[in-house]
C-alpha cells in the first residue's frame, strides 16, 4: 500500500511539474479490479489435524481448511507467507464467506511445551490479572510506534475468562484497539488442554461480530478433542513433561507473561481481511510474526 501510494505522489508531482499530463478520458479510467479471492477446498466431518494428536468432529455448520489451505486464506487477507508457518489448519464457519465483510476464521495451533497444571484456575483474579495485561500494552506502545506500528490498548475483557475443569477447556475474549481507529477488534481464544500441550482456536473479528463469533466459538468447544495417548487425564508425572506456566499465564500470553512482555504477546492475532494485526505464538516460541502496521508509515 505505501508503495502505491508512493507512485501516486510522484505522479502528482511529475504533472504539477508540467512534464507531462493525464488526458480526460485516461483521468476517467476505471482503477484496477481486486484480483478474485483463491478457491478453497474444505473438509468436514472428522478430521485428524495433521500432528495427530486431536481430532475435530465437525458438524454440518463448520468446514476445516488444512495448513496449505490457510495459508491461501492468510495470503488473501494481507498476511505475509510466513504467516501461516507453523498452523494446525483453520476452522470457518458454514454460513460464512471468510472473504466477505464480515467474514472470519478460527486459527488452529499447537504448542508442546509440556503439561499444563490447571490447579490454580478457580483462584485467579481475572481483573486483577487484567490491569496487569493493560499496563504491559501500554508500555510496550513506545517501541512499537518507533518501530513503526500503530500503539494498541487493551481496552478490556470481551468475555472473561472460563475454564471448564471437567473438560480441560478455557475460552475468554479481548477487546483491542488500534490507534485512533473507531472500530475496535476482538481476539477470541479458545485452550484445549493436553497430556503435554496445549491446543489454540483464535478468531479475530470486530466488536460488532462479539455475539456471531461468541456463539461459534462456544460450539466449538465441543468438536475438538485429544487422540488417545495425548488426553489431559492421561498424564503421567513420573516421565511426561510440564510446563512451567498455569492457567493464569494462559490467558496472560504464555510464559512471556511472566516476563513482562504480555504486551508483544497479542496471542495470534490474525489479519483479518484488510487490516494487518500483530501476532505471534504466545507460548514458547516469544518470536514476532507481525503487527498491525501504521497506516500512514
Amino acid at each position: 500500500m505505501s508503495v502505491m501510494r508512493s507512485q501516486g505522489l510522484a505522479a502528482v508531482l511529475l504533472a504539477t511539474a508540467g512534464l507531462f499530463a493525464f488526458d480526460d478520458a485516461r483521468a476517467e479510467e476505471p482503477a484496477p479490479a481486486e484480483p478474485a479471492p483463491p478457491e478453497l477446498r474444505y473438509q468436514t466431518g472428522n478430521v485428524v489435524l495433521p500432528n495427530k494428536v486431536a481430532t475435530l468432529h465437525l458438524d454440518s455448520e463448520s468446514r476445516y481448511l488444512d495448513p496449505k489451505e490457510t495459508r491461501k486464506l492468510l495470503i488473501a487477507w494481507g498476511n505475509p507467507p510466513e504467516a501461516s508457518e507453523g498452523t494446525q489448519g483453520a476452522i470457518v464457519p458454514s454460513a460464512t464467506d471468510p472473504f466477505g465483510e464480515n467474514g472470519w476464521a478460527v486459527i488452529l495451533t499447537y504448542v508442546d511445551d509440556g503439561h499444563v497444571d490447571d490447579s490454580d484456575a478457580r483462584e485467579i483474579k481475572y481483573d486483577e490479572l487484567l490491569k496487569d495485561m493493560k499496563k504491559e500494552t501500554r508500555d510496550s506502545n513506545e517501541d512499537r510506534v518507533k518501530a513503526g506500528y500503530q500503539a494498541v490498548n487493551l481496552v478490556g475483557w470481551a468475555s472473561s475468562p472460563e475454564y471448564d475443569a471437567s473438560a480441560h477447556k478455557l475460552v475468554w475474549a479481548k477487546e483491542l484497539s488500534f490507534g485512533d481507529e473507531p472500530n475496535h477488534t476482538l481476539n477470541y481464544d479458545v485452550r484445549v488442554l493436553g497430556r503435554e500441550g496445549v491446543l489454540s482456536m483464535n478468531a479475530v473479528g470486530s466488536m460488532s461480530q462479539l455475539l456471531d463469533i461468541q456463539r461459534d466459538m462456544k460450539s466449538l468447544l465441543r468438536v475438538a478433542e485429544f487422540n488417545s495417548g495425548h488426553r489431559y487425564e492421561e498424564f503421567n508425572s513420573s516421565t511426561d513433561r510440564t510446563a512451567a506456566y498455569g492457567i493464569g499465564a494462559l490467558v496472560a500470553g504464555g510464559v512471556a507473561a511472566k516476563m513482562g512482555l504480555f504486551a508483544k504477546l497479542l496471542a495470534l492475532l490474525v489479519a483479518f481481511k484488510k487490516v494487518l494485526i500483530g501476532g505471534f505464538i504466545a507460548i514458547g516460541a516469544l518470536i514476532t510474526r507481525f503487527f498491525k502496521r501504521d497506516k500512514t508509515a
